[in-house]
């Protein structure tokens, strides 16, 4: 079985599975599109992303996968598989483990893949190392700011000095065995809401807006502050508008439903570690090269007893 970097040779390949391609990260296919369609491959030009795919060949039989890095993130995310018709291949888990090693190799600790939970390709994963840290459902918020309540509050945009308040309610709402893999916003994105107990990071792309709320269980008015936030959602320009909620937050689904939204079908979020976290470590202390330990001399005691 030979695996290898994608190329221009398998241009043929790529057409022939674009309509039979499983995205695995929900975010990127809502927000820039197909994968594999023309978008997609243009991102592979270009040097400075860390974008890689490979691609299995055995017996006449083809499978492809891509995974993709952000500079400065802890993890990476698997992209897609393809074909969809053949997520039972045995080879299957070897191209992920194959994917997974690049993201090692980009300093990432760990690879998430997103799943609708009915999915065939479970088996390959777990194979491959994944198992499942969160479920996820996306909601389609397009609709509901269009009559926008007074009561919703005037949402704005993050600035540095909101940063420690973003990263409070990170602590808070996302449980701590979850940090490593899903980190508090390093850097001011997004828009929060006056008080500071409502922030949502926004992921812009070409096709669509995605919304990612942090919202103490405890808020009131959360129907209002929603459609008061895709009401004033910036740079919006009539893309769709939608709304990830994992299962943390499972309280944010009724007020969704209440609204209107569609929901897409749930999912499972996996992730295979590639090192273990250590919290607060502290170097050994090792004695400079050139330190000369004086060693401890004993002498005899004489003693008439």
């Amino acid at each position: 079985m030979t695996i290898r970097p994608l190329d221009l040779l398998d241009l043929p390949a790529i057409a022939r599975y674009r309509n039979d391609v499983l995205t695995l990260d929900t975010a990127r296919a809502l927000t820039r599109g197909h994968p594999l369609g023309a978008m997609g491959l243009l991102a592979y030009i270009n040097p400075a992303r860390h974008l890689y795919a490979a691609t299995c060949n055995e017996d006449g039989s083809t499978l492809l996968g891509g995974i993709i890095h952000t500079r400065g993130e802890t993890f990476a995310k698997l992209l897609y598989l393809a074909p969809s018709s053949k997520l039972d291949d045995p080879k299957l888990p070897e191209l992920i483990e194959h994917l997974a090693a690049q993201a090692g190799e980009w300093r990432a600790f760990h690879v998430i893949a997103e799943v609708d939970e009915t999915s065939d390709v479970f088996t390959a994963l777990r194979k491959a190392g994944f198992s499942v840290y969160a479920w996820q459902r996306v909601w389609d918020v397009s609709g509901i700011g269009k009559t926008e309540s007074s009561r919703g509050g005037e949402w704005r945009r993050v600035q540095s000095i909101d940063l420690p308040a973003a990263q409070s309610l990170h602590y808070q709402i996302v449980p701590q065995l979850l940090h490593p893999v899903d980190p508090a916003p390093a850097r001011p994105n997004g828009l929060i809401h006056p008080g500071r107990r409502c922030f949502a990071n926004v992921n812009y792309g070409v096709y669509g807006v995605m919304l990612a709320p942090l919202i103490l269980p405890d808020e009131t008015e959360v129907s209002d502050k929603i459609v008061s936030l895709v009401a004033r959602l910036p740079d919006r320009r009539g893309r769709s508008v939608y709304l990830n909620v994992r299962s943390y937050q499972a309280w944010l689904e009724p007020a969704l439903e209440d609204l209107g939204a569609k929901a897409a079908p749930r999912q499972a979020v996996m992730v295979k570690h590639l090192a273990r976290y250590v919290k607060d470590a502290q170097p050994a202390r090792v004695p400079p090269s050139n330190a000369r330990i004086q060693p401890t001399q004993f002498s005899r005691m004489d003693s008439d007893e």
